[in-house]
């Protein structure tokens, strides 16, 4: 289930968003979360089932939201978390803006893409 980035999962967010390779610094680190928590049109999200296990992040860009981090605990990878946050997004997001990538989740929302069209087949 996607749940809203709250200050008090604060630790465990920067856990997660740490996997992402442009974000491994701790002062970057700091800073996105900064962001998340003061710019109104970043929005940061938690995917939890009993603990919670990944992170996807959103800033919205006009009629646009564009997924801009992408993570899930090494220990539960390869399960579909990432693949059903994005769908999660997606359905968030549906009415209000067109979902896209940044260059840094480019590659795994194709990834999403192709599965999903795969999957109607």
């Amino acid at each position: 289930m996607l749940i809203r980035y709250k200050k008090s999962f604060e630790k465990i967010a920067m856990g997660l968003l740490s996997f992402m390779p442009e974000v491994t610094d701790v002062r970057n680190l700091q800073d996105v979360i900064r962001q998340y928590d003061a710019d109104p049109d970043w929005h940061l999200f938690l995917w939890k089932e009993e603990d919670i296990l990944g992170a996807v992040g959103v800033r919205l860009e006009g009629g646009r939201a564009v997924v801009q981090h992408v993570s899930v605990n090494p220990s539960h990878r390869n399960q579909g978390i990432g693949r059903r946050m994005i769908q999660s997004i997606r359905l968030h997001f549906k009415d209000q803006c067109e979902i896209c990538a940044d260059t840094a989740t480019e590659t795994f929302i194709e990834k999403c893409d192709e599965e999903s069209a795969s999957s109607q087949l």
